[in-house]
């Protein structure tokens, strides 16, 4: 199963929203991995032209879907074998942006799996750019149910 397979199979993300090409390790609660940011994203046509940023919010998004994806991998006993649904986050905390991002950089995403109570996961989650941090940020992620998504 190819790297892309195996994130695609674990959460819903895609192309054009999709912000992980690959994972670099997955190990003991942590996950590292890692997006190239291309320079020809209809995203920089507006942000901001002729001095074009990778949205902060969407490397918050980058951290996220890695986070989902550590969820997903762990698959422990505290959440339970019927329940279905997707990753969506239930809370974010003290982001901190370092530096920014440019067009044809790779940005690094590592999440730490702080705490699981009941099927929240607690995470800690950094990015960084040429080794050096571009965000810090904690967040949490529960599994909502795929059923119970109608307008209302």
């Amino acid at each position: 199963m190819s790297v892309d397979t195996i994130i695609t199979s674990h959460i819903p993300h895609r192309d054009p929203f999709l912000w992980v090409d690959r994972i670099i390790s997955n190990k003991e609660g942590v996950i590292i991995a890692e997006k190239d940011i291309a320079a020809d994203l209809d995203i920089f046509k507006g942000h901001y032209p002729g001095q074009p940023v990778f949205p902060g919010v969407l490397l918050c998004e980058a951290v996220f879907q890695t986070g989902a994806l550590l969820a997903a991998s762990m698959k422990s006993s505290n959440v339970p074998e019927d329940q279905t649904g997707f990753p969506v986050v239930t809370r974010i905390g003290g982001a901190r942006f370092k530096r920014i991002v440019l067009p044809g950089d790779t940005i690094q995403m590592e999440v730490a799996l702080k705490e699981t109570v009941s099927s929240v996961h607690f995470f800690k989650g950094t990015v960084r750019v040429n080794g050096k941090i571009a965000l810090r940020i904690d967040f949490a992620t529960a599994s909502a149910d795929s059923e119970k998504r109608t307008r209302r």
